[in-house]
């Protein structure tokens, strides 16, 4: 175990979904866990009781890939966890494929409503039907290889990802519910509020729950690892991971045992613990990198003084993206030049 863990909590233990079928964790809110063909091999998903106009049913929180083997199991859900009720909407948390992937074939079968934030909505309606973004594309391997990456195998095969949001997300519902930050929701009765953050997914939501104490954090909150923070093709010359950190500010007031249920990994309390271990985290990164760059360094450079283990293709893009954010949080803090080199390769020094 991470040393880092033993300062949180995990109320239910090693307790784990089976697939095709939910854990309640309290009263009509259940956990899901769906598979992911990634060296991050799941995401949770959440089952929440509710009533709409008198209706009853269920609300979905997160939808998982677009995979057969994933609508199996949906599948298998609807015929033994939902007591014969429908679903009455599906929420999203924010545009990544894990989460948003099935949100369309899951409001089609049902019927009902997707409710998301506006920009991760027309973000994730617009990489559907477009070739690249930030996984793969001509644009993306140009980008990588301005920050270093000159394996020829490597560019091609960013290249030849171009359509892999598509295929994870193969369409969007035709219209959405905005969410916003401050927006609430009753479901089953009780409020949960939208809570929004920055740096992870344009418009992240999160909900939390004061009657019963719970947070869905998403991705913004994780136990175990660090929510990716990366600077993209697309927005070449952002500086995201301020706007993570400084989001985190706005779980300050939830209560210390708050019981978190993250994407990924197991739900645990400890959630002001946990934002101070990344507070941490990122600092010791930005120091890290800052020395690093007493000597000019590309992104690539960078690489094995942020992540000491070995990298398949797809973590090393979004490795390559948060090495780029550490980056860009002290080039626009003014603590090193960037500069485009004759060999048409970005890099950093510190000043």
């Amino acid at each position: 175990m991470n040393p880092l863990e033993h300062q949180l909590q995990y109320p239910f233990g090693d307790q784990l979904p089976a697939p095709g079928t939910t854990v309640e964790l309290a009263p009509g809110l259940h956990w899901i866990r769906m598979p992911l063909p990634f060296a991050l091999d799941h995401i949770n998903l959440w089952l929440l009781r509710d009533c709409i106009d008198g209706k009853q049913g269920w609300t979905i929180i997160d939808c998982g890939i677009s995979r057969d083997e994933v609508k199996a199991l949906w599948t298998e859900l609807f015929k033994t966890q939902l007591e014969g009720l429908p679903v009455l909407r599906v929420i999203v948390t924010h545009m990544h494929p894990d989460h948003v992937g099935l949100a369309s074939w899951l409001c089609e079968h049902w019927d009902v409503p997707l409710y998301m934030s506006m920009t991760d909505y027309m973000t994730a309606k617009l990489w559907t039907v477009s070739k690249g973004g930030a996984s793969g594309g001509d644009s993306a391997a140009r980008h990588l290889s301005r920050h270093g990456m000159v394996d020829p195998d490597a560019l091609q095969q960013v290249r030849e990802r171009a359509s892999y949001y598509p295929s994870l997300v193969p369409s969007m519902p035709a219209s959405y519910v905005r969410l916003l930050h401050g927006s609430q929701l009753t479901i089953n009765g009780h409020v949960w509020d939208a809570i929004v953050g920055y740096g992870h997914a344009p418009e992240h939501i999160s909900l939390y729950c004061a009657d019963l104490n719970v947070l869905i954090s998403g991705d913004m909150v994780l136990p175990r690892i660090s929510t990716n923070i990366s600077v993209f093709d697309y927005e070449p010359l952002s500086n995201p991971l301020p706007l993570y950190l400084n989001s985190l500010n706005a779980f300050d007031h939830l209560p210390a045992n708050t019981l978190v249920l993250p994407s990924h990994g197991k739900p645990f309390t400890g959630l002001h613990e946990r934002i101070a271990q990344q507070h941490a985290h990122h600092a010791e990164r930005l120091d890290e990198v800052l020395a690093a760059c007493i000597t000019p360094q590309s992104t690539t450079d960078i690489l094995p003084v942020m992540f000491k283990r070995k990298l398949d293709l797809h973590q090393t893009t979004f490795a390559m993206g948060e090495a780029i954010a550490h980056l860009h949080a002290l080039y626009f803090e003014g603590k090193l030049t960037r500069s485009l080199e004759a060999d048409g390769i970005i890099r950093f020094k510190k000043i």
